[in-house]
């Protein structure tokens, strides 16, 4: 079986993965590409790419989402990562910069804001949120799956 392709010539992250543009490269299958951030937020910070070009998770193929978990998994182990976050943005409103999906591994070495991932987590209360209208969320979801 041959591994789905996609290509986009204007795209940093296919130029990367076609050798144009140089990269720390750490794992290249059939379906991803691994390699060092060179803007990294912590020591072994790292991108996990599709070889197929998509914008959003959700224009990916099954095959490259698996090779990239895999590959996600082996980098945390080869570093010996206790602690680390991935973080996987879809849109400009949700922080994605590179039209292209793209996973960062981030090691999160201490509990300190000057290495790793720094966010907070905005619990969401009140109108909307109530367990009756939560019930109703699931079952909609539910019944478009």
């Amino acid at each position: 079986m041959s591994a789905p392709h996609k290509v986009d010539d204007d795209c940093i992250f296919c130029k990367i993965i076609a050798g144009k543009i140089p990269s720390f490269k750490l794992i290249d299958t059939d379906l991803s590409y691994a390699f060092l951030d060179i803007g990294p937020i912590a020591k072994g910070h790292s991108l996990v790419i599709p070889k197929y070009h998509g914008a959003k998770l959700h224009d990916l193929p099954d095959e490259a989402m698996t090779d990239i978990l895999k590959n996600l998994k082996k980098l945390a182990v080869a570093q010996g990562l206790e602690n680390y976050n991935i973080l996987q943005n879809n849109g400009r409103i949700a922080h994605q910069v590179v039209d292209h999906v793209h996973f960062h591994l981030i090691p999160k070495p201490s509990d300190s804001d000057k290495e790793g991932l720094v966010i907070g987590w905005p619990t969401q209360k009140g109108e909307g949120f109530e367990m009756d209208q939560l019930k109703q969320l699931a079952e909609d979801i539910k019944g478009k799956l």
